[in-house]
């Protein structure tokens, strides 16, 4: 039997929404779940031809401290995907290069989120990083084999999209 939706309700609405979304569960329970509705990512995992990964350094509120992240953000209204990681690149790191799209991911169970993940090859800086107003990236390059590494530390928000690109780019 599949779950049912039988009503949904606005819990908060700021930089996050939050709704209540109950269903009817198959033994017939109703249960609400609070659920983010949030709109798409494109996150890159970009590499340069001398094999280092271009990262962003920046601070996490939730977290209260800084972390090391591949560049990516938000798909604006309208905007393709491709389009998306290939400005939020620029904007984070200044680099640019040869986008390709390698799969796209739910963000978690409870977000309406999807992640668009592109990998990013041959990889220069361009231009100087123009972060929007509240952001303050650090761009660091850290070799792929110390990326892995990181992959592996617990201390990247973005795993599941940058194992999926170093997956598809067979650098696992």
């Amino acid at each position: 039997m599949d779950w049912e939706k039988v009503s949904e309700r606005p819990l908060y609405d700021g930089y996050r929404t939050i709704v209540g979304r109950t269903f009817r569960l198959p033994d017939g329970v109703e249960r609400e779940f609070e659920i983010k509705v949030e709109v798409p990512t494109a996150v890159v995992v970009a590499l340069t031809d001398d094999g280092q990964v271009v990262l962003v350094r920046e601070f996490r509120p939730g977290l209260e401290e800084s972390l090391l992240e591949v560049p990516g953000g938000l798909v604006d209204d309208g905007e393709e995907p491709h389009d998306a990681a290939r400005r939020e690149l620029l904007e984070e790191t200044g680099y640019v290069g040869d986008l390709r799209h390698v799969g796209t991911m739910a963000d978690c169970a409870y977000s309406t989120r999807r992640r668009h993940v592109f990998a990013a090859r041959g990889c220069q800086a361009v231009a100087e990083p123009t972060p929007e107003a509240g952001e303050a990236p650090e761009v660091v390059l850290l070799p792929l084999d110390a990326f892995r590494e990181h992959l592996r530390s617990g201390q990247l928000t973005d795993v599941g999209p940058a194992y999926l690109a170093l997956d598809r780019l067979g650098l696992l």
